[in-house]
């Protein structure tokens, strides 16, 4: 069996990505912190897309948490090991700079930064003994372009969006890919309180993402019609931004 981890796999993009998948014959471990009833949802509709899976419960920023979990899952599955993992978890805390608390600065690095850093490191070591693996980031238009209000969770991006390009040439000869996926805006949790009729006037195609469309292509990375493309950003936006 072939698993792949999917951070932040209960809701949105994540739950998207997580039934997409399904299509590559992966076993879904999908990530969630404490909103088990959407990650149980998420599971339910792996298996109605013809797929397997289960729950992961762990906060990613939280470094304890994320060694406990993949210690246990390993040495349950001691002749396997996690093949693709999808960073996709991630929070926003918007507040122009001049009166952003520290807390709303260290809590949207720490799982959208943190958390690429906890968890990839825990997967990494396998990946480059079984010399195969495919890791994809969930970035955004936010790390590209940076966003006002948004000065954290751009810095955030911008730094993950960073360590992926210096990652993927650290581990290419070890047959293992890392690539960066940059959303704009997408129909999702993250994006609920954004008006949409006023941003998509600014969109090329005049509206707002699906995150099944997202998932199409994070689904291309984890496949190995990718096995060539490795340190690269891929904006999926509309042409908002490129």
């Amino acid at each position: 069996m072939k698993y792949a981890l999917v951070r932040g796999g209960s809701r949105g993009i994540g739950r998207a990505v997580c039934i997409k998948l399904v299509s590559l014959d992966l076993h879904i471990l999908i990530n969630y912190k404490s909103n088990e009833k959407e990650a149980l949802e998420t599971l339910a509709l792996i298996k109605q897309a013809g797929g397997s899976g289960e729950l992961m419960q762990f906060d990613v920023s939280d470094p304890s948490q994320v060694e406990s979990a993949i210690n246990i899952w390993t040495e349950q599955h001691k002749d396997e090991y996690i093949e693709v993992l999808v960073n996709n978890a991630g929070i926003r805390k918007d507040v122009l700079l001049m009166w952003m608390e520290d807390d709303q600065w260290h809590d949207v690095m720490n799982t959208n930064l943190n958390g690429f850093f906890y968890l990839t490191r825990a997967l990494l070591k396998n990946m480059l003994v079984k010399k195969y693996g495919r890791i994809i980031n969930m970035v955004s238009l936010s790390g590209l372009k940076g966003l006002p209000g948004q000065v954290n969770y751009s810095a955030a991006k911008a730094a993950v969006i960073g360590a992926t390009k210096a990652l993927a040439q650290e581990i290419g000869k070890k047959n293992v890919t890392v690539n960066a996926v940059a959303p704009g805006f997408i129909k999702s949790d993250m994006t609920r309180d954004l008006n949409e009729n006023e941003l998509k006037s600014m969109i090329p195609l005049n509206r707002f993402g699906l995150p099944e469309e997202v998932a199409e292509l994070v689904c291309f990375l984890a496949s190995d019609k990718s096995s060539y493309i490795t340190g690269e950003v891929i904006s999926i936006n509309g042409g908002l931004y490129s």
